[in-house]
């Protein structure tokens, strides 16, 4: 059994200055089934990158558990792979030893090391970049070496906290593009945090809504769109009446929350 399963999932930061008390999430229950994409959206301040620090395991609840495979999380793992929205590179290394990093720290075989490197720098379309300094890269191609990097040490469930966030919108599209092949070939599971409403449409073929103070799923979508968007190009989706009428739904939904956080104010 590889499901993510979140029970009762709870978290409060306090400033140790004043005592002040923030709740960031509350009673978050969902269970993500291996190879299921997951999109995660909402207005500022909702917990979504709270969440998914949890389920790295860089931040322990306050409450409520984690658990992958029935494994309790209270720690990073190599099964949970991480990709940030700025790559985290090491940009004065190479293409290769980037993607590599994680198996040399586990003193994998060299002549593995060097075929797996090769596999993934293919499948992301890097071949022939190994040699390359990593701060020559453009944004797009750096977050190519970020997702190989990230897929060579073979995780269970991939998280990614708004990694295509930084990206002009013609490599966003190709990126996007890029990681629903990933989902469906690979079959790995997915919690991909975004701001985007149009991203998480396209990408999530579950998708959540949050709302803020404390942070909690307020409506869950399950969306067809990821599984076309392998065979029908993306524009054409995003001008799809269901695909318009959704978004449309969803940006209503979060302004108005972002309206009463400013009424607060």
């Amino acid at each position: 059994m590889t499901d993510l399963v979140c029970e009762d999932l709870s978290m409060t930061f306090v400033n140790p200055s004043t005592g002040f008390e923030v709740e960031a999430l509350k009673d978050i229950n969902f269970t993500l089934k291996k190879g299921e994409l997951l999109t995660v959206l909402g207005p500022s301040g909702c917990g979504k990158t709270t969440l998914l620090n949890m389920i790295a395991g860089f931040l322990r609840p306050t409450s409520g558990k984690a658990s992958l495979g029935g494994r309790m999380i209270d720690a990073p793992g190599v099964e949970r792979g991480m990709v940030f929205q700025q790559g985290a590179l090491f940009e004065w290394l190479t293409v290769s030893k980037n993607v590599d990093f994680g198996l040399r720290m586990k003193k994998a075989d060299p002549e593995k090391i060097k075929k797996l490197v090769e596999k993934w720098l293919d499948i992301v379309g890097l071949q022939g970049f190994g040699d390359t300094p990593t701060y020559q890269l453009s944004g797009g191609m750096q977050q190519r070496v970020a997702l190989a990097r990230c897929l060579v040490n073979d995780p269970s469930v991939i998280l990614m906290d708004e990694p295509l966030g930084a990206l002009d919108a013609l490599t966003r599209e190709k990126m996007q593009s890029l990681i629903l092949t990933l989902w469906k070939e690979t079959g790995k599971t997915i919690l991909f945090i975004t701001h985007s409403v149009e991203e998480a449409l396209l990408l999530g073929e579950r998708l959540f809504v949050m709302a803020p103070r404390p942070g909690r799923i307020y409506k869950e979508y399950h969306l067809p769109f990821a599984e076309r968007g392998l065979s029908e190009s993306l524009r054409d989706i995003k001008q799809d009446v269901v695909f318009t009428e959704v978004r449309e739904e969803i940006l209503t939904m979060i302004w108005d929350m972002e309206e009463e956080i400013m009424g607060r104010g």
